[in-house]
């Protein structure tokens, strides 16, 4: 199984505004995401900081329902 990236939140927001997912907000220190689907909206809150953690990047990888080789392909191109 591929390790995940380095990565910060800025650079899973451009990530994910790939595959649709817009910025409606920011609440804090989070930056706040919305995709309608199928199933309902997704709303997946993302850190803004300079390096997310491996268990963060796990957990928005789960809520966007992509696969883990799909998500690091999607956050390394």
């Amino acid at each position: 199984m591929p390790k995940l990236p380095v990565v910060s939140g800025s650079q899973v927001i451009k990530a994910l505004s790939k595959i649709g997912y817009q910025h409606v907000r920011t609440s804090g220190s989070h930056a706040i995401l919305k995709k309608q689907s199928e199933d309902g909206t997704i709303v997946i809150p993302v850190p803004l900081h300079d390096e997310l953690a491996k268990g963060t990047l796990q957990s928005i990888q789960r809520q966007t329902k992509l696969l883990r080789d799909d998500f690091i392909l999607l956050l390394t191109k």
